[in-house]
């Protein structure tokens, strides 16, 4: 049962001194649910927007949200925009997703919970379970998700990638913080897939940035469950023949971890995350690969990856 509001009980606690915030583009269908659902934990729900051409900033202020809006590049980019940017003078900040919701207990527990916590702990993490149409995802490695969603401003800092970024935090230590934190898009299949197919083109440019030395941002060093699910993308799986990495991975979380448990809807869940994507993953790869084959300076290759992916990926200074 997703919350679309607190007990009136809960407010007897006061809100905890937390910032929310929200990146969108053309969210108008899930923007009012993610804001209500905060609504009673967060002192201000900033949403940080792409210029949307629907009604989200519309519907975001209407909701008692205050709204910026700046040109988008990546979800990494625009989410450290908002923190340098952004004004946020509460002592904790919030990442949610617009199609993201907080339940009742979590809701509860960060009431409860922020206000005490010691002084070095400067990172909470939440577990995310995923709803696909209409059926909770739990297995196949899906359930516990654990990300770092809540930190202490100005100790946290987004990884500088185009896809698959993490919040980290520079100092002290994070602790985990039960409750209902569900991703619950309202997309059907055709959004799902074009969405994905977006991802892909994003992550494509990120095994042929670090196989090219592209970038000159040192890495952040993750921890957990964040760090070994990288270690093993970036030393096995694209280190397997085009064929037998997505097979694999499929195979392992459908059968080796359960995935045929989640019924009809982990069928088709598993196989299009789990085998399509990560195919069409390296797919992209390989064939970018043969087109920066020409390119020799990795200005060249810079802008070769530009036009092929269509992104505005710029040049080295």
């Amino acid at each position: 049962m997703i919350a679309n509001g607190s007990p009136e009980r809960w407010r007897a606690h006061g809100k905890p001194d937390l910032t929310v915030v929200i990146l969108t583009f053309n969210e108008a269908h899930h923007i009012g649910r993610a804001i209500a659902s905060v609504q009673d934990i967060a002192r201000e729900v900033l949403v940080v927007d792409s210029f949307s051409t629907d009604d989200t900033v519309a519907l975001a202020r209407e909701a008692g949200a205050r709204v910026l809006q700046h040109p988008f590049t990546s979800h990494a980019a625009q989410m450290q925009w908002a923190l340098g940017h952004g004004g946020i003078a509460t002592a904790w900040t919030l990442r949610l997703d617009a199609d993201e919701l907080i339940e009742d207990d979590l809701a509860l527990a960060i009431i409860r919970t922020l206000p005490g916590l010691d002084r070095d702990v400067t990172g909470i993490m939440l577990n995310r379970k995923h709803l696909f149409m209409g059926r909770w995802i739990r297995h196949g490695g899906r359930y516990p998700l654990w990300l770092l969603r809540i930190w202490r401003t100005g100790a946290g800092r987004v990884e500088s990638r185009w896809m698959d970024e993490h919040v980290v935090v520079d100092r002290g230590r994070t602790i985990r913080m039960a409750g209902g934190f569900v991703d619950a898009n309202r997309g059907d299949l055709t959004f799902f897939t074009a969405k994905h197919n977006g991802y892909a083109t994003r992550e494509a440019i990120e095994v042929l940035a670090a196989r090219h030395a592209l970038f000159d941002e040192a890495p952040i060093a993750l921890t957990g469950q964040a760090k070994r699910k990288r270690v093993l993308k970036n030393k096995v799986f694209q280190r397997l023949p085009l064929w037998a990495g997505p097979i694999g991975y499929f195979l392992y979380r459908y059968i080796g971890q359960g995935g045929f448990l989640d019924g009809r809807a982990g069928l088709i869940y598993h196989l299009l995350q789990g085998f399509w994507y990560r195919f069409l993953v390296a797919a992209k790869v390989a064939e970018w690969e043969s087109e920066l084959a020409a390119c020799r300076t990795r200005d060249e290759r810079l802008a070769r990856l530009a036009t092929l992916s269509g992104l505005p990926i710029a040049p080295a200074a």
